[in-house]
Parts: C-alpha cells; structure tokens; sequence
C-alpha cells in the first residue's frame, strides 16, 4: 500500500478544495507534480495517480493527440486569453469582420461617386489616305490621316440621387449594418467559448472530487478489512466497501475522459493546431456580481446589436425606397474635356484642310452636357419602387419583432442569471454541509453507531454536492455571457 502518496494526494485535494482551485493540467502532470514534492519516481506516479478497474484490471488509457512533450511548462489560458485567441481563429468571426471592413470600403467608393472625377486619355487615329488627292483621309470622322487625342476630361453626375447622396447614406447605414452583425458574431463567440472554457475548469474540479472520492473509498474499505479481521465488522460491510471503490474508480475513469474532452474541445477553438498542453484559470469564485434590472434594461437598450442590426436594415430599406422614386426625375451628366485633337501632337500646327492660313492653336476644349429623361420603360421603375417598399415593411415587421424579442431574452436572461447566483450561494453551504456530514459518519461508524450504507451514502452525497456547486458556478458565469449578448459587458 503507498499510504504516504496517497495521503499527499488527499492533502493537496483538500487543500484545492478548500481554495475552489482546480487543478487544471492533466492527469500525468498531476501525478509528476506529487511525485516530484514526495520523492517518488514518475513513472510510479503515474500509475498511482488512478485507481485500478474492477478485477484487477489496468487502468484505461486515453489516446493523446502528439504534442510539446512534459518538460514543456503548459500555457496558463485566462478566460480573456482563451477570447482574444478564438477571436483569431474562428471563421464566422472573421468572415462578419471581413464584411464590416468591406462596407466601410462600399461607403468610400459611393462618397467618391458624389465627387467631381478627372481622367486623362490619349489616343492616335491612323486613317487610311487617298494617294494625295485630297489632305482627308478615307474616313470622314477624321479631317486627316494622322489625328492626335490628348484630353484631360472632368465628369460630373448632376441627378437627383447627387443632390440627396442616397447611395452614400445607403452605404453608411450597410457599413453599420455590417459593424451590428460582427458584433453579434463576436457576442455569440463569447458565449461558446465561456462555455468550453468554464466546462474544462468544472471538469478539472470534477476530476479533482472524483480522485478524492476514491482516495476516501480506498481508505473505508480499508478501514472495514482491517474491521472484520479483528472481528468488529461483518463482511457485508467489506463487501459494500469494495462495491463503492469499484463504483467510484469507473467514475473516475469518465471523470477523466470528460475532461480530456473538454480540454480538446477548447483547443480546436484557441490554436491553429491543435494543441492540449495547456492549463485553464479557475476564476468562478471571481465572478462579477449582477446588476440591478434597471440598468441592464437601460444598458439593453443602448447597446444591443440584434436591435442594432433591426434598426440598419429599416434604414437601408428607406434609402432603397429613396432612391427607387429618384430615378422617375432627368440625370444630368456634365463631361468638359480640355486638350488637343489635331493633324500633328504639337501646341500649334498647320491643318491639313486649311494649309494656306498656316500654324493655329491646338489646345483647347470642349463641353458636352447629356440630360435624360425617363419617358417609357414598360412599368420598369415602378415594378423597383414596389419592391423597394416591400422590402420596406418587411424590414419594419422585423424591426417590431426584434423589439419583442429582445425583452424576452432579457427577462429571461436576467431571471436565469439570478437564479444561477441564488443556487452558486446555496449549493456551497450544501457542500460545506455534505463534507461536515461525512466526517461525522465517519466518526459515528469507527464508534459503532453507523453503518457502511451511511458512509457510503455520505461519501456519495459529499461528492454530489460538489460536483452541483461546481456546475452551479459555471452555470452562472454562462448565465452572465449569455446576458451580455444583450447587454454589452458590465
């Protein structure tokens, strides 16, 4: 029997328990850890660190991902960390964030569609000539057979959509549309990974409890061998022990498994490849009280971006229904082109039509103004308006059901929240309860008044107990991301 580790090894439980600490590295590391503290080997440690399965069975062991070896320090994660790294690797995120900075470019280009635009153009037309009977050439576009373009043209778009830049306040109210819904997206990756990360820490509690369970279970079947041999105790009681030792070693077995689970879990969220030497900070016990209703209403109504998103959609709907009508009124386009379009590329040359009154200037320009008028499209224009306000009212039903929804997720968010902290409270007097009754148990059952059912019962109900406190704290802090969805962060 290696009594002295095993007594290590409740010691430290006992002391992590009482700090609501969890151990948060795997179970090899634990067993190292000990084993470096008491002086003994690691492979021993290892083995030890579990119990053995019924039967005399080995011990299961899970198969590891490859990875930095032991002689690596783990990564310390915080929840903040464990955000920051998720926020760079996953797609839905990006791609909500991609759309927003994509939009600020759309608003960019339809500002700059309201501004004046300057282009230059250079061209050369070579005509075929006419064997030098005449000074044109075969085309009559051009009064020679060497013509040379060279124009600076500035364009202007007068129309109605101009004076009242629809397409920019369109593009604006898209780029906040697409800024409310990266905001969603960032929201909702909060709230999955908060849940990842506290269901790692709860299970490195619960894996913590379930090692101490067993390490109590050894120690009463034991206590009821060394009993029946000296006489004091039946056997069923040995054999009640023995059952409860089988029992609480297979819960530690999954206790484990939903550990390691969970640590994958959270890796696939937080490194480009994936990677499990790494430890979670326990910080439940730091959770930050709930607001009063009032200010979560107040801060609800400022700061949620479903609503936000609502009321963009119904304002880029108007600015469609804008714009629809505009195009029933004239478009006028201004182009004024300044340079030369001459026989030869010079300043001053001789044309080729009017030789006799020989170099005259080429620079100049000239202006083209183009209005157009919608006469006849065969309903085009209105079929766009209907459609426009169609979109219109559909934007406004959802705008009033994102309304009513939002205070029911608020009420609802908030009474579960509240719920949640009333029960981290209560569940911990239940625990701090359950570990009190079991030392008495104990005591009662070494004097003779108790029997193995109680202990048995005690030794289950203390770790029930705190495996509910441990979910209840989790269930609080999810409770809380999940209010902030709504809320912004408090």
């Amino acid at each position: 029997m290696l009594r002295p580790f095993h007594s290590a090894t409740q010691r430290y439980l006992n002391q992590a328990r009482s700090n609501w600490h969890p151990l948060g590295v795997s179970p090899a590391l634990i067993a190292v850890s000990l084993a470096i503290a008491w002086g003994i080997s690691p492979t021993q440690a290892a083995a030890q660190a579990t119990p053995p399965s019924a039967g005399g069975e080995s011990q299961v062991q899970l198969v590891m991902p490859p990875g930095p070896g032991q002689s690596t320090p783990p990564i310390t994660i915080t929840l903040k960390d464990a955000l920051d790294r998720a926020s760079k690797l996953d797609a839905t995120y990006t791609a909500a964030v991609l759309d927003a900075k994509s939009a600020r470019e759309d608003r960019v280009q339809a500002r700059a569609t309201l501004l004046p635009s300057v282009s230059g153009s250079m061209q050369y037309l070579g005509t075929q000539g006419n064997g030098g009977l005449i000074s044109d050439g075969r085309f009559v576009t051009n009064d020679g057979t060497h013509v040379y373009r060279s124009w600076g043209v500035f364009h202007q778009d007068l129309s109605p959509g101009t004076f009242m830049a629809t397409a920019y306040h369109r593009t604006t109210a898209a780029e906040a549309l697409a800024n409310a819904k990266a905001e969603v997206a960032r929201r909702g990756l909060t709230v999955a990974v908060t849940k990842n990360f506290y269901a790692l820490v709860v299970s490195q509690r619960k894996y913590a409890t379930a090692q101490q369970a067993v390490e109590q279970a050894r120690h009463f079947l034991e206590m009821t061998q060394d009993a029946e041999r000296a006489g004091q105790a039946a056997h069923s009681d040995e054999v009640k022990a023995d059952i409860q030792y089988t029992q609480l070693g297979q819960a530690f077995e999954e206790a484990n498994l939903s550990m390691e689970e969970a640590r994958l879990a959270l890796a696939v969220m937080l490194f480009p490849q994936l990677n499990e030497n790494f430890t979670a900070v326990d910080d439940l016990e730091s959770a930050p009280p709930l607001p009063l209703f009032p200010e979560v209403q107040t801060m609800a109504g400022h700061e949620n971006p479903d609503l936000r998103v609502a009321l963009e959609t119904l304002r880029e709907a108007n600015l469609d229904v804008k714009a629809a009508k505009t195009s029933f009124y004239p478009t006028l386009a201004v182009d004024t082109d300044y340079g030369i379009e001459a026989n030869a590329f010079a300043l001053r040359s001789i044309r080729a039509s009017f030789p006799e009154v020989g170099p005259v200037p080429n620079l100049g320009y000239f202006v083209t103004a183009a209005m157009t008028i919608p006469v006849w499209d065969w309903g085009t224009l209105r079929s766009k308006l209907h459609q426009s306000e169609y979109r219109r009212q559909e934007a406004q039903a959802l705008l009033s059901q994102t309304q009513r929804q939002m205070l029911n997720n608020l009420y609802s968010s908030y009474n579960e929240a509240a719920v949640a902290r009333s029960a981290v409270d209560t569940l911990r007097h239940a625990a701090d309860l359950a570990a009190e009754s079991l030392r008495l148990i104990n005591l009662r059952y070494q004097g003779g008044a108790s029997t193995a059912l109680d202990v048995v019962d005690g030794q289950n109900t203390l770790t029930a107990a705190r495996n509910a406190y441990d979910d209840a704290q989790v269930r609080y802090r999810v409770a809380l991301a999940a209010l902030q969805t709504l809320t912004g962060t408090f």
